[in-house]
């Protein structure tokens, strides 16, 4: 295939997809695990017209015996770690599972690298969930962490099991501690994406109201586009580390409808309404990123302003929803 070869864990999600095709643009091959589903899962990587373009390999994060058989056909150079139950609602009802997936899948993928290349680079998608609680205003690499999920620890559990095999088998494994980022490849359960299809659908008459929870929750969200590329950076490095990848600015959910909203003509007090049923467990109130080590050491930055990336995200909802029978 390509000049040199890539494997991608959750090649399916939001990120994978993005990530698929910025390393395709690059010159690489790439193979991506694939997980046996009865949906459709492959919508994303159609999307941006690179369904056709990927090897997949048929595998479990839950099966270490899976990730080996993965690594030895494609025989990857670095390997990206995307794959997680990510999703923190469901968390808290399927605990065990996140745990598994989410946790103890980094130590399967981990001990595969070990076992069949350990001179390969490893990406682990650490999150600012981790943060939950978060102990400083703004967090960088040096903020304690204090998870409020049971996706939030899983993904601590990841992240501390990477820094371990870094240090204990000098494996090139580095962490992106990734802030909310969001694109028109979002799942819908997630809450920017909800909105933008909402909006859609009450812009075209298929829809009344929008049910949102916390709406003054704030979050630091980026673009999913941009944020691969950072991804990409650190494997390029000498030195593995670990980095936040960030904008360095946060916005209430409260706004980002607005924003949402206000891109179609629409007013959102008209159509919001609280319902209890999407609070949290544990609410994680504010999150704010500092990229600086980002920013000085991989020479990375965000491209894509909050507005902009709103504003793509519901015109793609808008050709989506009116494409609707």
């Amino acid at each position: 295939m390509g000049s040199k070869q890539a494997l991608i864990t959750g090649i399916t999600g939001q990120d994978g997809a993005y990530l698929t095709h910025f390393l395709l643009g690059k010159g690489y091959g790439v193979y991506g695990l694939i997980a046996r589903r009865g949906s459709d899962t492959l919508w994303r990587l159609r999307e941006l017209g690179i369904e056709g373009r990927v090897e997949l390999v048929n595998g479990d994060m839950t099966d270490v015996s899976s990730l080996i058989r993965a690594l030895q056909k494609s025989e990857a150079a670095e390997v990206y770690n995307l794959a997680a139950q990510s999703f923190v609602a469901t968390s808290w009802q399927q605990p065990l599972l996140t745990a598994q997936v989410t946790g103890v899948g980094v130590a399967n993928i981990l001990e595969a690298v070990r076992i069949v290349n350990p001179k390969a680079r490893f990406y682990q998608a650490s999150t600012s969930e981790m943060f939950g609680l978060a102990q400083a205003d703004r967090q960088d690499e040096k903020t304690p962490f204090y998870p409020r999920s049971p996706y939030g620890v899983a993904k601590l559990f990841g992240h501390w099991t990477t820094v371990n095999y870094r240090e204990s088998f000098k494996i090139h494994a580095s962490s992106g501690i990734c802030f909310n980022h969001e694109s028109p490849l979002r799942g819908l359960e997630f809450v920017t994406r909800k909105v933008t299809d909402a909006v859609a659908r009450i812009k075209l008459g298929k829809q009344k109201d929008l049910r949102l929870g916390n709406i003054d929750a704030k979050r630091d969200w980026g673009y999913a586009g941009d944020y691969v590329e950072a991804m990409w950076l650190m494997l390029q490095q000498d030195v593995p580390d670990d980095y936040v990848v960030a904008t360095g600015r946060t916005t209430t959910v409260r706004e980002m409808c607005r924003l949402a909203f206000g891109h179609v003509g629409l007013d959102p007090e008209k159509h919001i309404v609280i319902d209890p049923k999407f609070y949290r467990p544990a609410e994680v109130d504010a999150l704010l990123g500092n990229p600086a080590r980002a920013k000085a050491n991989l020479g990375w930055q965000p491209q894509t302003t909050l507005e902009q990336m709103i504003a793509m995200m519901v015109d793609a909802d808008m050709r989506r929803v009116s494409k609707e029978a």
